[in-house]
């Protein structure tokens, strides 16, 4: 199970290149249930998710992924609906061993900047105090799910 909540970001951290970020380029082949097919550097990957809403503000999917060779990601690319969708992702260290992942978007979507943060458990989720360069909470919001992004 997938626990994380998503917010804007209203500045960005100091030192940014000094952390771990890769190249990722996504497309959707499907949104109920979600099919997603993703090139994270060198690594290609099929993710099928299938969303859950419960009592908490926080997303909740459960998520299986597995890895593809790289011409069946090609195949697979071309018969996406909408858009693909770019980014460059930052993974930044928080307390208590989370990680901040800071997506900076490219494409149709220049500008527009998001992180997310996956929790243990609802309880730890729902719990959480963003760091200051955090803006707003938009979890709740499916404007900001990747796979609307993808259809705009």
């Amino acid at each position: 199970m997938e626990i994380e909540r998503k917010y804007l970001v209203s500045e960005l951290p100091k030192n940014l290149d000094s952390y771990p970020h890769t190249e990722i380029e996504q497309g959707y082949l499907c949104t109920s249930p979600t099919l997603r097919i993703r090139r994270m550097g060198d690594v290609f990957i099929l993710t099928v998710k299938e969303h859950f809403a419960g009592t908490s503000t926080a997303i909740q999917n459960r998520e299986e992924e597995f890895t593809m060779p790289r011409n069946s990601y090609e195949r697979l690319k071309v018969k996406c609906d909408g858009n693909l969708v770019s980014k460059t992702r930052y993974r930044i260290p928080l307390a208590d061993g989370l990680i901040a992942e800071l997506d900076l978007f490219h494409g149709a979507h220049q500008g527009l900047r998001l992180v997310e943060v996956e929790f243990p458990s609802v309880e730890a989720a729902d719990a959480f105090i963003p760091p200051s360069w955090f803006g707003e909470d938009v979890s709740a919001d499916p404007h900001y799910r990747n796979s609307y992004l993808a259809s705009i």
